[in-house]
């Protein structure tokens, strides 16, 4: 049920216990890392009391079967990914206060020169070498940036003392329903602030489930959660008490927040370089996200174990993610090309439409998709629009279409290797958005002299927050404990896909990207396939893992996963 607004003289309550105990989350003699770690545990506790109400709310709300494939990533990008995060963090403290000790992997020197740490796997007792065997993720330094030291010290008193106090203002996302508690959690437990989130109407159902497993944070004065639409969200963003604001939307909501709400208003404070908003903003605002395919030999088992990676990041949440594939860009002349695609849309085929639960959803997909939308139902078609061109179809690289229409465009180069040289350049200037991208490659470049080199160049080059290679970016969103915002440089008048980084449970300074890898084919069938069998039984499965570290909560996990 839809949650009403919350009156005005209930927020100023809210925000006056807020403002009161602010100071306490970041001096170094107030919000201390045992208090944090044992926020984190409390946390734990009350998401797993709630972990199935959430599941249920969330299917519900989106029409979805909650013993499919959609009901799995309800579970695995709700609860799952939460609680995975809260674990993170929950090691991190507990690490940092033994003396001297540390769970930093040794900083080492990239493939073209960065400061790389790795972030994933993890050391967390998440058995992520067993569940995710070969994929690594490592979070790229600005060439410039100084040696961070270690985790110990970025945690210490003195470091925590350093943050101004401050109540910063989560608008909540109306997605993902990980987003807003783990954007609450980065708030709080990493940056020092007392937190006001404000739902997101779309998903305003799981308050009360927030409000059950987040009661610690409210009892200590760290929390409050408030509902409304775009009239409440102005009246917290304007209020005395809120000292900066952190959105993860789209970006006509951020420039509305820190431009004006009229197009008029907006254009006149650009060019004069008056915003309206006067507080610190940090956001996340999508992307027109592309998955680039190298050319080369694939065997027909890797054709089609990337159809299926593709496909999976096309449908996950019914195609509603900043990062779901939008642009898939081919040579021209890779002569599997039409071979490739013919497996993504039969996938595309099969995989049944889901309901088009966001607001606006209908209007969007006609526009883009330029067709009509069935009247006779809430679902819409998967569509795959092919051949796209920068100049004729400007609409689908330069806006995000946040509805089930993707497109393909394809590159015209003599061979593979100008291609990869090219692409890097085509997706940063064409496409609008910093925030994830993908690429496929295949062995057979990789094997070639040059080849490795060449790949890292064109990783190095494209300007995103996190690249992923043979997999979804998505992924190292659901990993949790990668940098994850767009990439360094965006500006308020320029925001791209955002400013700032959310998930950055080792205090990593200076980040420039967080580049993800897995294999080319993954055995058994990864869970966040639609084509899972058992989807729904493996996600439950790794949810009570998560919940419950264990060797004996195995078992639960391995059976789905092999006959997946």
């Amino acid at each position: 049920m839809p949650q009403p607004p919350t009156p005005e003289s209930e927020i100023d309550r809210d925000l006056a216990r807020l403002a009161a105990t602010r100071d306490h989350w970041n001096a170094g003699g107030g919000f201390t890392l045992q208090q944090r770690s044992e926020l984190v545990q409390a946390c734990l506790d009350g998401l797993a009391a709630n972990a199935s109400g959430w599941i249920e709310a969330a299917c519900q709300a989106k029409a979805v079967v909650p013993h499919g494939p959609a009901g799995a990533e309800e579970i695995t990008a709700g609860p799952m990914a939460t609680i995975r995060f809260l674990r993170l963090l929950q090691l991190t403290f507990v690490e940092c206060q033994r003396a001297g000790a540390t769970w930093d992997e040794p900083l080492k020197t990239g493939p073209v020169g960065h400061t790389i740490a790795t972030v994933f796997p993890t050391r967390a007792g998440l058995y992520d070498e067993l569940l995710f065997r070969g994929f690594r993720c490592h979070a790229w330094l600005q060439r410039q940036a100084p040696h961070p030291g270690p985790l110990s010290k970025r945690f210490s008193p003195e470091r925590i003392a350093e943050q101004e106090s401050a109540v910063c203002l989560v608008l909540g996302a109306g997605n993902v329903s990980s987003i807003a508690p783990t954007d609450v959690f980065t708030k709080l437990f990493l940056h020092g602030r007392a937190v006001v989130l404000k739902l997101n109407p779309v998903n305003d159902h799981l308050g009360p489930i927030f409000e059950r497993a987040f009661a610690p944070l409210v009892a200590e004065g760290a929390l409050q959660i408030v509902y409304g639409g775009a009239d409440v969200g102005g009246y917290l963003i304007e209020h005395r008490d809120v000292d900066e604001v952190h959105i993860t939307g789209s970006l006509a909501a951020h420039d509305a927040i820190v431009w004006g709400p009229s197009p008029e208003e907006r254009a006149e404070r650009k060019q004069k370089d008056e915003p309206r908003l006067d507080k610190p903003i940090t956001s996340e605002l999508g992307n027109v996200t592309p998955w680039i395919v190298v050319p080369g030999r694939y065997s027909a088992k890797q054709l089609d174990f990337q159809a299926q990676n593709i496909v999976a990041s096309i449908v996950n949440n019914a195609s509603f993610n900043c990062v779901a594939t939008k642009m898939i860009i081919t040579h021209r002349q890779w002569p599997q090309r039409e071979e490739f695609f013919g497996r993504i849309e039969d996938l595309l085929r099969v995989v049944r439409p889901r309901a088009a639960y966001y607001p606006g959803a209908r209007e969007r997909f006609e526009r883009f998709a330029q067709r009509t939308a069935p009247a006779d139902s809430d679902a819409l078609p998967w569509t795959l629009l092919r051949d796209a061109d920068p100049q004729r179809d400007p609409h689908l690289f330069r806006e995000e279409s946040f509805v089930c229409v993707t497109a393909e465009t394809a590159l015209d180069a003599p061979d593979a290797e100008t291609f990869v040289d090219r692409v890097a350049d085509f997706a940063n200037d064409q496409l609008w958005g910093t925030l994830g991208a993908s690429i496929t490659v295949p062995h057979d470049f990789r094997q070639k002299a040059g080849g490795e080199a060449r790949l890292w160049r064109c990783v190095d080059r494209l300007r995103y927050g996190t690249v992923a290679i043979n997999q979804w970016s998505g992924l190292a969103f659901a990993m949790m404990g990668s940098p994850w915002g767009g990439y360094p440089g965006a500006t308020l008048a320029d925001p791209q896909s955002g400013i700032g980084w959310v998930h950055n449970v080792r205090m990593l300074p200076d980040v420039e990207k967080s580049v993800f890898e897995g294999p080319l084919m993954v055995f058994p069938k990864p869970l966040w396939f639609p084509t899972h069998g058992r989807a729904a039984p493996l996600a439950r499965g790794v949810l009570a893992l998560y919940e419950s570290p264990s060797l004996f909560g195995l078992p639960r996990v391995l059976l789905p996963a092999m006959l997946g």
